[in-house]
């Protein structure tokens, strides 16, 4: 599974920073080398791992020199022409922070509205993700922005799998049936979801149920002491053991999926 690219969405407020933090911990104690990327503009996925606000990457999106010069533009120019496949092949080892064996990169992404990617900015973002997600070797875990957005500009086309978090609720539901549709356009093969903040068993059934062509990995039961995690800043992976547990097991699911597909393609050959 080495070079495996994961990307993990959803509506927001369902706790996707948080399964990516589990997941990346996870497969790093297993052995994997783990590039964990920070794709939404609310980067808190350093918080999740409990590194302390003061020590928090600078978002890439937020240097804007740089992407000027990769770009071939000026710092906040608005409507002059720029390179659409800047170099960026050289800065993740410049900008990560390695964090419990992890290598975390903090991209961030556009906030002002209307820009779309035809800017300096999302070109750069682009070409960022497409280097992570085509050329690198690390087992990548990508903390998408909430909602559709990533998907719309095909920003991570050529991942092995998409994963949307689902809290019970219909708006939760219709997001992920909406991503998984639009994933399933741009030739994403496997689009699996984790059913999270679970207080009894008969949500799990009817996420299940209302997921259209989506297949569920496990679910996640809520949990008090992921709140005071998060309140507290502390590493979510040490906090709730029940949750941990949950998540192994969806590493597992995950995995047989792949490999089940590996062996399929081995057989057409």
């Amino acid at each position: 599974m080495e070079g495996l690219k994961i990307a993990i969405g959803g509506k927001g407020g369902v706790g996707k920073t948080t399964v990516c933090a589990f997941l990346a911990q996870i497969f790093a104690q297993d052995g994997f080398d783990v590039l964990a990327i920070d794709a939404d503009p609310n980067t808190t996925l350093a918080m999740a791992f409990g590194i302390p606000s003061d020590q928090n990457p600078e978002p890439l999106i937020n240097l804007k020199e740089l992407i000027a010069e990769r770009t071939g533009t000026q710092p906040h120019s608005i409507g002059s022409y720029f390179r659409l496949n800047p170099k960026v092949s050289d800065l993740p080892e410049k900008y990560w922070l390695e964090v419990n064996k992890i290598k975390l990169l903090v991209l961030g992404a556009i906030t002002h509205g209307g820009s779309g990617c035809a800017c300096p900015e999302g070109a750069f973002l682009k070409a960022m993700l497409r280097h992570i997600i085509l050329q690198r070797k690390e087992l990548a875990l990508i903390d998408l922005a909430a909602g559709v957005e990533f998907l719309g500009r095909a920003s991570i086309l050529s991942t092995d799998m998409l994963i949307l978090v689902v809290e019970p609720g219909g708006r939760s539901i219709e997001t992920a049936n909406n991503m998984g549709k639009m994933a399933k356009e741009l030739g994403i093969k496997h689009v699996t979801a984790i059913a999270n903040k679970i207080t009894k068993q008969t949500q799990v059934d009817l996420i299940r149920d209302q997921l259209k062509n989506i297949k569920l990995l496990g679910h996640l039961d809520f949990s008090e002491q992921l709140i005071e995690a998060d309140i507290m800043r502390k590493d979510v992976f040490s906090s709730d053991q029940r949750v941990l547990t949950q998540l192994k097991e969806v590493k597992v699911n995950l995995e047989n999926i792949l490999n089940k597909t590996s062996l399929e393609q081995e057989s057409v050959k």
